[in-house]
């Protein structure tokens, strides 16, 4: 690599570990740079995914407290998450990416917007203010079943899943959007976690970019998670909504337009 590669592949990681930790979407960063200096398509896709996930140690130690509080949700939540990205692994090195690449671009849009409404939907759907309800049962299978379908995503290729998650989060109740982020970026760790173990042992790593980028990440998640703490939340919420939306455009245009 020359210092020129490694200057980008530090940059990409950095700020996608920063947006990671608010909203996710970081992935829309790092895989690009990957193959910019040249790495093939299904590498760059495997190599992001281990040094995004060996990287986000720095958001647990910026979100500590929050996972304390919100440990109920993150037992629920866990083996779905878990399953779905493995299989998700699994599918991205027996299959063809081409079918998912096309769905992206519509699931980003989608959760954006639902996200952007939970507050008013909510409301009127009768959600407590300070987000207290108890979901009913079928709800929370509800939210499980598309939770297992973000992780199945999360696993094959995976940008956008923190946006899915905190979109389900919020229709389940959950208010605090600091809270909603720990629990996200648990979620998302061990959905990349499970997906980067079955990369490793395919051998699709690219191990020098991948801990070039692994120490760009660090700093990034750390940064993004104590950051993102210090600004209202209603602040957060916005940046959540404009990440979502540039995120989807981008999507749009490198699958329909370009």
């Amino acid at each position: 690599m020359t210092a020129l590669e490694i200057t980008g592949l530090l940059s990409a990681a950095a700020a996608a570990g920063a947006i990671n930790a608010v909203a996710g979407g970081g992935t829309l960063l790092t895989f690009p740079m990957l193959l910019l200096v040249g790495t093939p398509a299904l590498v760059a896709n495997a190599t992001s995914t281990v040094a995004l996930v060996i990287g986000i140690g720095g958001s647990f130690f910026g979100y500590r407290r929050q996972i304390s509080e919100v440990k109920v949700w993150l037992w629920r939540f866990l083996p779905v998450s878990l399953v779905g990205g493995l299989l998700g692994g699994i599918l991205l090195t027996t299959t063809s990416e081409r079918v998912f690449s096309r769905m992206v671009p519509f699931l980003l849009l989608f959760a954006t917007a639902l996200f952007l409404a939970q507050g008013a939907l909510g409301r009127r759907l009768g959600f407590g203010a300070e987000g207290q309800r108890t979901p009913k049962p079928h709800t929370l299978w509800a939210a499980m079943l598309f939770q297992f379908a973000v992780s199945l995503y999360g696993g094959y290729f995976g940008a956008g899943i923190g946006i899915l998650m905190l979109a389900t989060l919020g229709f389940l109740g959950l208010s605090d959007i600091h809270q909603m982020n720990a629990v996200k970026t648990v979620l998302g760790s061990l959905i990349n976690l499970v997906a980067a173990l079955w990369f490793i042992g395919s051998g699709l790593v690219d191990w020098p970019k991948a801990g070039v980028m692994t120490v760009g990440a660090m700093g990034g998640y750390f940064l993004g998670s104590h950051y993102a703490q210090k600004i209202p939340q209603q602040r957060v919420r916005q940046v959540i909504t404009g990440i979502g939306f540039a995120i989807s455009a981008v999507t749009f245009y490198l699958e329909f337009l370009r």
